[in-house]
């Protein structure tokens, strides 16, 4: 570490530069002090001015002197190099500016998506072993036969089923209004208008959500032949954010083993836009940060942020 700290820099010119700013700091407070004292007590008013403005040069000059001292050093210094003999890992001890390098919060971050991960992955074992995946010696011989893929139970949904879950979520708010489609078979489609604020459409597998769209509630969610459109972006940069922010909230609100839940959980966190335009940041206090309102919803307390107000 030492060798790193050598490189390009003069540690004797940096050990005077050092008491040249101490000296500095000295000379400073003189003069401040000369001023607090006033002028000293004397038998004359003119001889207290004299020695007041005598004194007072005295430390200005002292004062000049010891910048031009700081300057000339600075000078001697040098720079450190660029390169880095410990890479990345040496860039830790710098002291960085939190605005510009937040590594402890993105750590954290890094640490919260690992618990999940490991949440999600201990999920995916269970629901793994509940199916018959192993094979015998005797299934891999010559006479076996190749037995039909055996969909989950959990995917298979009667579609009465989901139009029942679909209607009680619709019933559960008011000012949210539901339709549904079925263009492609047994698979749903949403389309969830909220107020006067936005449309989503959401795509389902069964009662599995595969995907949402957010668009304005004047935009066109159409297609030109008749159908819903899925796959174009809103023209508005607002609620292209609000759709990245319904995509994490998809990966966020995971429970295979009850997707009517999932569902209902999604719903209520969709609806917490109702007041996009009309609710300040929790953080902030702004309505408005980059032209944007805060767009992103606490998962678990439905509170408004800026996106850069929520980490």
């Amino acid at each position: 570490m030492a060798d790193a700290m050598n490189i390009g820099v003069n540690l004797e010119a940096f050990s005077q530069a050092i008491n040249a700013i101490q000296a500095l700091r000295s000379s400073v407070t003189r003069v401040f002090d000369s001023l607090k004292d006033g002028m000293k007590n004397k038998e004359t008013l003119e001889g207290r001015e004299k020695v007041f403005i005598t004194e007072f040069q005295d430390n200005l000059q002292s004062v000049n002197r010891d910048l031009n001292e700081l300057e000339r050093l600075s000078t001697l210094v040098g720079r450190p190099s660029e390169s880095h003999p410990l890479h990345n890992s040496g860039l830790l001890s710098l002291d960085p500016v939190q605005d510009k390098t937040p590594l402890y919060s993105q750590l954290l971050q890094a640490y919260k998506w690992s618990n999940k991960l490991q949440y999600h992955a201990g999920l995916a074992s269970s629901l793994l072993n509940q199916q018959s995946l192993k094979r015998s010696a005797n299934q891999m011989g010559a006479s076996a036969k190749r037995r039909p893929k055996v969909q989950p139970s959990t995917l298979v949904l009667p579609p009465q089923y989901v139009d029942d879950v679909i209607s009680r979520i619709g019933r559960m708010f008011p000012d949210m209004s539901i339709e549904l489609f079925r263009p492609n078979g047994t698979s749903a489609v949403l389309l969830v208008t909220l107020g006067k604020v936005l449309k989503a459409i959401v795509v389902m597998r069964s009662l599995f959500i595969d995907r949402t769209i957010v668009r304005g509630f004047s935009e066109n969610v159409y297609s030109e032949d008749g159908k819903l459109d899925i796959w174009s972006k809103s023209n508005y940069q607002v609620f292209q954010k609000v759709t990245d922010h319904a995509t994490t909230a998809l990966l966020h609100y995971q429970l295979p083993q009850m997707p009517d839940v999932v569902v209902r959980s999604f719903m209520t966190w969709l609806r917490s836009y109702i007041k996009l335009f009309q609710t300040p940041c929790q953080r902030c206090g702004k309505f408005l940060q980059e032209g944007l309102p805060p767009t992103w919803r606490d998962f678990r307390t439905l509170e408004a942020f800026h996106d850069t107000c929520r980490q």
